[in-house]
């Protein structure tokens, strides 16, 4: 990825977290943290990485309340940042923190179950 990609996906995250939180009055879209942008070499396309709090039920209508206000959303970014041409927006779930959570739990039932073993 160019350097030029990444200073617009850095861009972006900043601005979209503040638009998705304070802009946006969807009542589907709940506590919503933008982890990470990538956008394309050709500034086309941006990935944006999102966690939501909740269960997966919420985690869905935060996905579906994005999806409507996806036209909304790349206008705004379009006046805040100066490009030629909006990237494409396209909303995914940063899977790491849930893999980062797993690793943890499973972490801590081994140690439980290694100090009941030395008992």
């Amino acid at each position: 990825m160019s350097l030029r990609a990444n200073r617009v996906g850095e861009q972006m995250k900043k601005e979209l977290g503040e638009i998705i939180g304070r802009k946006i009055k969807d009542p589907r879209i709940g506590f919503v943290t933008v982890t990470d942008v990538q956008v394309t070499g050709d500034l086309q396309i941006a990935k944006v990485y999102i966690s939501v709090l909740g269960d997966e039920e919420q985690r869905e209508n935060t996905l579906k309340g994005l999806a409507t206000a996806k036209g909304f959303i790349r206008s705004e970014i379009g006046q805040r940042i100066r490009l030629r041409k909006t990237p494409e927006i396209q909303f995914e779930f940063d899977e790491s923190i849930d893999y980062g959570n797993r690793i943890e739990t499973l972490i801590h039932e081994i140690n439980r179950s290694s100090e009941k073993t030395e008992d």
